[in-house]
Parts: C-alpha cells; sequence; structure tokens
C-alpha cells in the first residue's frame, strides 16, 4: 500500500482542522483619539462573534502594569473612579469616560473572556488635546561686569507654550544672526 495517500490525507485533515479553529476576533475603534479635559469620550469594541456579556477593559499606562477597569462588560471594579462605565452585550460594546481627566492619557482594551483563546482589541490610545498657546518669552540682558569686559552674553527663556517646539532666532541691529547661539526649549 502506498503510504503517500493517508499522509496526503493527514496533511488536509490538519489544514482543515487549523481552519475550522476560530479564535474571536476582537476589533477596537478609533485607534487613537484626542479630547479635552471634560470631554466626554466613547470607545467601542466589537466581537466576531456572539460573547454575551463576556468582556472587560483594561488601562494600561507606558512602564506599568495594565488596569482592570470593567468586567462582565459593564461591572465596574473597585476603585475605579465612576466617570469610567461599560456596556453592551452580544457582539457591540462600548466603554465611556463621561468627563475626561488628565490622568486618564492612556492605551484601553477591551478582552473577550467567553472562550480560550482570550483575546484582545487593538488597542485604543487617548490622548488630551491641548490649545495652542504662545510662549511667554523672557530676556536676559547681560550684566555690567560683561559689558565692561567686551564680550556680552543674553539669555532668552521661553516658558508655557504648546506645542512644545519653538525656534528662537536673534537680531542685531536689525540683522538675523548666525553662529555661537544655542537653542535651549
Amino acid at each position: 500500500m502506498d503510504m503517500r495517500v493517508p499522509a496526503q490525507l493527514l496533511g488536509l485533515l490538519l489544514l482543515w482542522l487549523r481552519g475550522a479553529r476560530c479564535d474571536i476576533q476582537m476589533t477596537q475603534s478609533p485607534s487613537s483619539l484626542s479630547a479635552s479635559v471634560g470631554d466626554r469620550v466613547t470607545i467601542t469594541c466589537r466581537a466576531s462573534q456572539n460573547i454575551a456579556k463576556y468582556l472587560n477593559w483594561y488601562q494600561h499606562k507606558p512602564g506599568k502594569p495594565p488596569k482592570f477597569l470593567i468586567h462582565a462588560a459593564s461591572s465596574l471594579q473597585s476603585g475605579v473612579p465612576s466617570r469610567f462605565s461599560g456596556s453592551g452585550s452580544g457582539t457591540d460594546f462600548t466603554l465611556t469616560i463621561s468627563s475626561l481627566q488628565p490622568e486618564d492619557c492612556a492605551t484601553y482594551y477591551c478582552l473577550q473572556t467567553y472562550t480560550a483563546p482570550l483575546t484582545f482589541g487593538g488597542g485604543t490610545k487617548v490622548e488630551i488635546k491641548r490649545t495652542v498657546a504662545a510662549p511667554s518669552v523672557f530676556i536676559f540682558p547681560p550684566s555690567d561686569e560683561q559689558l565692561k569686559s567686551g564680550t556680552a552674553s543674553v539669555v532668552c527663556l521661553l516658558n508655557n507654550f504648546y506645542p512644545r517646539e519653538a525656534k528662537v532666532q536673534w537680531k542685531v541691529d536689525n540683522a538675523l544672526q548666525s553662529g555661537n547661539s544655542q537653542e535651549s526649549v
């Protein structure tokens, strides 16, 4: 008997079994958002099949372990602020932050616990939207001792501005100066 046929059948069977395995896919949206302090924020999570209410929400900040926020789709974990809430069942779920606070900046993940393997959504990064703010500018003139010596250092300090990038240029007698200057933000 030719053993190649059973080996081929076994290979096809393994491919079929692998294809038959249906890990539940979790799709989160949006992938990122920017909102102002006090705004209401909603994150959605959709399961590829019915998972009843077997859904958890987690908050993750860089360098820290994930924080368990909500289990069973809507049950708030002890110690989690009441501005967080969850809802949904079946395939569609939401996490809502009723009044966004600066400490809520993090990435949020949904996790289905209906069946193994447990699967996470792709995450939603939440950031605080900031308004553009012009810098406060302070000029520190050279000291009398410096002026007497014939050299002078002038310091320019920019403070409390957004975005955090700035380009500083010096003018002497209305001409832009280059060289021997240092920019610091």
